[in-house]
């Protein structure tokens, strides 16, 4: 839709004085996902890549499965006090077959696993997930891992702007960028890379690793788990419950991947030394 920034009067204060300028901000604006007619979600993001969004979601949730369980997303005619449409609100149309969820019955992975152990949240994901064994194959070298971050940060075209958005990356082992999104949400960053990756039908991605700009949290891990992401990389620091619900899940995280430097929270038989 082309709204991620806009353009907002600030006062400019330094030390030579104070002086009135424009700035450019990210938008956030709110999001609201229907299914079937019936209000299932909303949630507050950045405008752009609505339906890998929408995908995504759907899918970390275990709502969906693949691509082939949505027949259909159009925007509604959510509209602004100038009678324009705003694009915020979305009406998904599921496959034949797929139940239209109730919403006092949806249970999310996050809700049930907040301030218990991995292990509950891991068997969590086993029985929602179709790829809850999380691939042993794959393996990147150290070097590789550190020039994913740098690759992540030049794609982010947003933040540049407005130095306030998160962002989302898929690499390949050899650190080949494959798909990079931004958003005011880490987590909407996140389902939007997932997002595309239902829509491409690349789902395990179990030959991928999945870095984000942000801190490692607890519901990154689980929707990488859900999508069989085996590596899972942050430019900052993890939280305890990310780190024990990747172990217990058998998922590599990595945090602080600054330079060539890193540390390897769980399982680090995926990291090789040097080159």
């Amino acid at each position: 839709m082309g709204r991620v920034t806009t353009r907002r009067r600030v006062l400019r204060i330094t030390a030579d004085g104070a002086s009135p300028r424009p700035d450019t901000i990210a938008v956030e604006e709110p999001f609201e996902m229907r299914v079937g007619g019936h209000a299932l979600s909303v949630t507050m993001r950045t405008p752009g890549a609505d339906i890998d969004l929408v995908h995504g979601s759907l899918f970390t949730e275990g709502l969906i499965r693949s691509r082939d369980d949505v027949s259909g997303v159009r925007y509604c005619n959510g509209v602004d006090a100038a009678g324009l449409n705003t694009y915020n609100v979305v009406d998904v149309e599921l496959a034949e077959g797929i139940a239209i969820p109730e919403r006092e019955h949806r249970r999310t992975v996050v809700n049930s696993a907040c301030g218990v152990c991995g292990k509950t949240a891991a068997e969590d994901i086993a029985r929602r997930s179709q790829f809850s064994q999380l691939s042993d194959e794959l393996s990147v070298s150290a070097t590789a891992m550190s020039t994913m971050p740098h690759a992540l940060r030049q794609g982010q075209r947003a933040f540049d702007s407005t130095g306030g958005l998160h962002a989302a990356a898929l690499f390949t082992a050899d650190g080949a960028l494959l798909v990079l999104r931004e958003d005011v949400g880490r987590h909407n960053a996140v389902d939007k890379v997932l997002g595309w990756a239902v829509r491409e039908d690349r789902l395990p991605l179990s030959d991928t690793v999945l870095i984000v700009s942000s801190r490692a949290s607890f519901e990154l891990v689980q929707k990488a788990a859900m999508a069989g992401v085996p590596i899972l990389g942050a430019v900052s620091a993890p939280s305890s419950l990310a780190v024990d619900l990747a172990n217990e899940t058998g998922m590599t995280l990595l945090g602080f991947l600054r330079g060539e430097s890193m540390n390897v929270y769980t399982h680090p038989d995926r990291v090789k030394s040097g080159n």
